[in-house]
């Protein structure tokens, strides 16, 4: 596998330059994939610097890059904490994740990730282990179902549709499924449903909410006070869980101030809006449009 062709990496110079790296810095890339951004950080970094690179896909595993101061990781972000400490690491001047699915799983149909090619219904982002999208249609209640495609696919005829997928049981692939929500999808440009359906479905499978929540509470504990989290997020309820815990400290959103009115956040905010692709990025790299960067400080 060549791994320039498994992912193009997104906002990638100015994800790199938000991490403010030093030359010795420990930094982490919690997203792997096709190790665009870690051949960039590992150019900012001197002889003493290290980076730790995660990634669950084992097909990602083929990427490693051949450097004596990087180290993949084959682990789920979630266990960002658990791992480093496996290595005796426990602080990082830096953490990075480029969230949402890789070139390479979204145009390889034994995935099963999109809507274009007959495949398995598998969306697993690693494939070893949890169950696939197959067994969660066919397994989970009409209820659930509806929950997710309104809470990840922002769907209101959500309990219409998971009806219609439980009176098409069992579905195995992409076209069942797809078949299954005909009547829903518009006759002309159904791509965005689509689109919208299957993201839903994976957020689902692969409780990427709550690797996120994860994640995100794991890189405050690891981070050195000054050190930076940069994040790349594709879905508005990633977007806005980010967004609350670097302005909050908190996912919730609600800042707690002290007895004499001062904010009581352990970040410093780099980017006070989210940093998007500009046009020319997007017209290399269409998958781009979508990506919203934030960058915080640990205080």
């Amino acid at each position: 596998m060549l791994s320039l062709m498994y992912h193009i990496p997104v906002l990638l110079h100015a994800a790199v330059a938000g991490l403010a790296l030093p030359e010795d810095g420990r930094c982490v890339d919690a997203t792997f994939g096709g190790g665009g951004h870690s051949r960039h950080i590992l150019e900012q970094l001197g002889a003493q610097g290290r980076l730790y690179a995660f990634d669950q896909d084992p097909d990602a595993r083929c990427n490693a890059l051949a450097d004596a101061r990087f180290s993949l990781i084959p682990a789920n972000f979630r266990h960002l904490q658990q791992q480093l400490a496996a290595s005796d690491i426990t602080q990082v001047d830096a953490v990075l994740a480029d969230l949402g699915v890789s070139s390479y799983q979204l145009d390889e149909p034994r995935r099963g990730f999109s809507y274009r090619a007959e495949a398995p219904l598998d969306m697993r982002m690693d494939t070893t282990t949890g169950i696939t999208a197959a067994e969660f249609l066919n397994e989970r209640s009409a209820e659930e179902i509806a929950r997710i495609l309104w809470q990840y696919g922002e769907f209101h005829n959500s309990r219409r549709m998971a009806a219609a997928i439980v009176g098409a049981r069992p579905l195995q692939t992409t076209t069942q499924l797809i078949d299954a929500l005909h009547a829903f999808l518009p006759r002309v440009n159904e791509y965005p449903v689509l689109s919208r359906i299957f993201q839903a479905l994976r957020i689902a499978v692969n409780d990427e909410m709550g690797a996120l929540e994860d994640l995100l509470t794991q890189s405050l504990a690891v981070l050195k006070p000054g050190g930076r989290l940069v994040i790349i997020s594709y879905h508005s309820l990633e977007d806005r869980m980010v967004k609350h815990f670097m302005q909050t400290g908190n996912f919730e959103g609600t800042l707690h101030k002290d007895f004499y009115g001062n904010p009581l956040t352990p970040w410093k905010l780099i980017t006070r809006k989210a940093v998007q692709a500009d046009e020319q990025e997007i017209a290399h790299n269409p998958r781009a449009r979508s990506a919203r960067l934030r960058i915080a400080q640990k205080i």
